[in-house]
């Protein structure tokens, strides 16, 4: 078994170093939308696309000066000349359109589109940067665009990824010391998660083969994979000690771990996998990515955690306790001490004895961390995303701040069918009397304030092909707010011909429509998944809902915190400082979400299936409640400690919503482990009395048959029998 992992690691591995070139660095817009439909039409029919490449050339004697307008004019015609770049329009080519220069009249635009997908622009960006950016014939030129932002996305994505499990795998090394005290116990997870990730890397380079895979998927392994099997690792191992200071052998020891801690293991991350699987529902490829990315590691976890490290405790057997750095004495004292009081028993014990007050304070708690939650404003990922160093982002902040026109963020309305030219032009001169925008160019033309501007000329002769036409509608400079308004507007004027509108600020539209549309789709597919899961596990019919609400409410620190620091800008410097936009990137809940209740989930698992097992042994609710956590709790707060440890490393990120997950997913999993865990689930089982554990009959004859115990006991047990017929 540890020869087949080894190999297999080694395989993946050997697969790392070239996943990134296989992944795509979009994946926030609808394919299937109006402006995905748009974009294709664009590249299948004319062989055009919006402009992904913005040229910035700079020099001190201005652009009009002779020199500077050679050296422009000579760099437009170069890159015309490059395959895979079209539709290139220059200051110069275009007769020194003011719209091209900056107001100082120091600096003047290139823009190009290269053509293909994701992969081949980046591929074809990647060779022309060399040859182009830089000081050529006199001025300094600063490639950027679209394609330069994704282009330093996958390589901020790939640095981010080294340096994330370069600072977490230490820390975790010594969390888990602390843990177990001693080094080859807090070994054993971290070889499982290194196993975990590799074999995780080596699948996703195998999807994006056959597939596309956006890159928001390698965080997921790595991060998510070391946590995920970090918690595995130490609930088997917690259980394989415990079972060898019961005097029991290795290999017996290891049977009755893999019959019980093994299970939770297992049926843990079925919870996990089903939680990051709603994310596939939605069109949006980062989404969908990050779903194939979860269940891969989830199980992969899993697999390693009930494979490969049994035989390592074969091979270890009763010296899993050696090197041993902290003190025999006190941990052994520790052990002894009786259950009765124990910390999490006497927490549980005196919660149930107030479950009123204190499950009231602890939902005020958690309700007002939530409240800056309702005032969130979403928005599509932008260069602001990205640190300042970021070429694409300082491009991009000198054509906001210095020209007067907002070509780059050009709408294209495309029409398959357009009969006559006189529909076009009658079309676009009524697009170009719509408030906030600058100019229409299209097959008849240039149209501007209701008006023709400039009379169809060779350079109007790509906007059609056929009885296809598409019309380019160039906003002036504003806000984000401000194009998006365009968008509906332009969509809500009638038009004498079937029409798609495309471009930034559509795709920005119909992803946040494409969102929302689908989530209630989603929760309820996992819910209802989750009602089935946990009904297997505990019997109940009251549980499993009890459980899905108190995860989701463990979640509403995280999502107010989102707001509160990454939309409203508290902490920015603490977090290594980031670029407050007002607004929080659309995918960025809808994914947090996803991870933080499988998470939650996961916890929840753990704890009802220890829970479960005390209600077996003792038929009291009560009890039950207070032996499972005092059981269970010291292991289950360590891993929660633990995974969040692993997630803070998401702040080293220098992508802005990439930090997000290393506050939010933290903060989920604590407020799990204090107030959920410690108060709310006490006190909510306390309420529930009896019917916590209540089934009707048909039902509990199905969980006798089908159910999941951590016992592994296949006949039903005293105290369940007795609690159905009292139900």
């Amino acid at each position: 078994m540890l020869v087949v992992a080894l190999l297999l690691m080694l395989v993946g591995g050997a697969a790392g170093p070239t996943l990134f070139g296989k992944l795509s660095s979009g994946g926030f817009d609808d394919p299937g939308s109006d402006s995905g439909k748009a974009a294709t039409a664009l590249r299948e029919v004319f062989g055009q696309g919006q402009p992904n490449v913005a040229m910035l050339v700079e020099t001190p004697r201005g652009v009009d000066d002779a020199s500077a307008a050679r050296a422009g004019a000579a760099l437009g015609g170069r890159l015309s000349d490059e395959p895979g770049v079209v539709n290139v329009t220059s200051y110069w080519a275009s007769g020194r359109a003011p719209r091209l220069r900056s107001e100082d009249g120091r600096k003047a635009l290139v823009l190009a589109t290269i053509v293909g997908n994701e992969n081949d622009v980046n591929e074809r960006l990647d060779t022309l940067l060399p040859r182009y950016e830089g000081a050529k014939d006199g001025v300094d030129v600063q490639v950027g665009g679209f394609a330069r932002l994704q282009l330093e996305l996958n390589e901020q994505s790939a640095k981010d990824a080294k340096t994330g499990e370069m600072i977490a795998f230490p820390i975790a090394l010594v969390a888990l010391v602390l843990v177990f005290g001693g080094v080859v116990a807090a070994s054993l997870p971290l070889v499982v998660a290194m196993i975990t990730t590799l074999l995780g890397l080596g699948l996703l380079w195998l999807l994006a083969s056959v597939g596309t895979v956006a890159v928001t998927s390698v965080n997921v392994v790595t991060i998510l994979g070391l946590g995920l099997a970090i918690d595995y690792s130490l609930l088997i191992v917690n259980r394989y000690r415990d079972e060898l200071r019961a005097g029991r052998p290795t290999d017996q020891a290891i049977r009755i771990t893999m019959d019980s801690a093994g299970r939770t293991v297992l049926f843990s991350a079925l919870t996990v996998a089903v939680a990051v699987a709603g994310l596939a529902a939605f069109p949006l490829l980062s989404l969908r990515s990050m779903a194939y990315a979860g269940i891969i590691v989830a199980l992969l976890s899993a697999a390693a955690s009930l494979t490969v490290l049994p035989a390592l405790l074969a091979l270890i057997g009763p010296r899993i306790d050696r090197g041993r750095i902290l003190g025999r004495r006190r941990a052994s004292a520790a052990r002894e001490k009786a259950v009765e009081d124990g910390f999490w028993h006497r927490l549980a014990s005196f919660v149930m004895r107030r479950p009123v007050p204190i499950a009231t304070a602890a939902v005020a708690v958690l309700l007002l961390l939530g409240a800056p939650f309702l005032g969130i404003k979403i928005a599509a990922p932008d260069e602001r995303v990205m640190p300042e160093s970021s070429v694409s982002r300082q491009v991009a902040t000198t054509l906001r701040s210095e020209f007067p026109s907002g070509e780059q963020n050009a709408l294209q309305v495309v029409a398959p069918s357009a009969q006559a030219s006189r529909q076009v032009a009658a079309y676009a001169t009524t697009l170009s009397g719509l408030p906030g925008v600058a100019r229409v160019d299209t097959i008849t033309g240039s149209y501007a304030s209701g008006r023709q501007a400039v009379a169809a000329g060779p350079q109007h002769t790509r906007f059609g092909k056929g009885e296809a036409a598409y019309l380019s509608v160039v906003p002036v400079p504003g806000e984000a707010e401000d194009a998006e308004r365009l968008v509906r507007d332009i969509r809500d004027t009638p038009a004498p011909f079937d029409t798609l509108v495309g471009g930034s600020a559509a795709v920005n539209i119909d992803a946040t429509d494409a969102l929302v549309d689908r989530l209630p789709y989603a929760l309820a597919a996992v819910s209802a998944i989750m009602v089935v899961l946990l009904f297997l596990l505990t019997g109940s019919v009251l549980l499993p809902f009890l459980a899905l609400a108190l995860s989701a409410l463990s979640l509403t620190a995280s999502f107010g915190a989102l707001v509160w620091i990454f939309q409203d800008g508290h902490l920015s410097g603490l977090l290594g400082g980031f670029t407050v936009t007002g607004t929080i990137t659309s995918t960025v809940p809808v994914m947090l979400f996803a991870v933080s209740f499988g998470l939650a989930m996961d916890y929840q698992v753990f704890l009802l299936a220890r829970i479960r097992e005390e209600y077996e042994h003792t038929g009291s609710g009560t009890a039950a409640v207070a032996l499972g956590l005092e059981r269970i709790g010291r292991i289950v707060t360590a891993a929660a400690i633990l995974i969040s440890i692993v997630f803070l490393a998401f702040l080293v990120s220098g992508i802005t919503f990439m930090k997000a997950f290393g506050v939010g997913l933290p903060l989920a999993v604590l407020m799990d482990a204090t107030l959920v865990r410690g108060a709310l689930l006490p006190a909510a089982m306390r309420l529930a009395g009896r019917a916590t554990w209540w089934a009707p009959g048909p039902l509990r004859r199905v969980h006798a048959r089908f159910g999941l115990r951590e016992s592994g006991a296949a006949a039903l047990p005293k105290a369940e029998a007795l609690a159905g017929t009292r139900g």
